[in-house]
């Protein structure tokens, strides 16, 4: 049997998200029959996309919205892989300095028009990070919840081994 590929996208800036995608590839990785492959926003292209059979999409909250960078990933790709990725799962990690709802809604809906399957609601590591100090300081993910984005990619990557996603 073929194993599956599921592609994690992230960008991060204070690397805070950067721990939550490798925590999300880290739980991916202990299925035997699921190949991750672990990407900057810049460094994804289409063909990446295409290839992949799952995905996870991380990204900080910047200004209520998906950083700009996970944008561009969006805009480069979305039309190449338009009606060619249907009904592959996703999930979605947003690190947020307040309440990360505008970002995780921005990523649901640029999967429905993929037509993606989401496993789960997005999950959101709030930061409270709320001062321009506080935003711009290297960020460090508690342990429980890089415990959740684990558990998310390796549930993800079972389902995706089964044929149940």
């Amino acid at each position: 049997m073929t194993p599956k590929t599921l592609l994690v996208v992230y960008h991060t800036m204070t690397g805070g998200t950067a721990q939550m995608a490798q925590a999300a590839a880290d739980g991916a990785g202990t299925e035997a029959g699921v190949r991750v492959r672990l990407l900057r926003a810049p460094e994804a292209q289409p063909e990446d996309v295409l290839g992949a059979d799952g995905y996870v999409f991380a990204t900080p909250e910047n200004l209520a919205a998906m950083a700009g960078l996970m944008k561009d990933f969006f805009d480069r790709c979305y039309y190449a892989a338009l009606d060619r990725i249907n009904g592959r799962p996703y999930a979605a990690l947003v690190c947020a300095g307040s309440d990360g709802q505008n970002a995780a809604r921005q990523i649901d809906r640029i999967a429905t028009g993929w037509r993606l399957r989401s496993i789960a609601p997005a999950l959101i590591v709030c930061t409270h990070a709320q001062t321009p100090e506080a935003i711009a300081r290297p960020k460090q993910i508690g342990a429980d919840e890089l415990a959740q984005c684990r558990e998310l990619g390796a549930a993800l990557a079972a389902g995706m081994a089964l044929g149940v996603f």
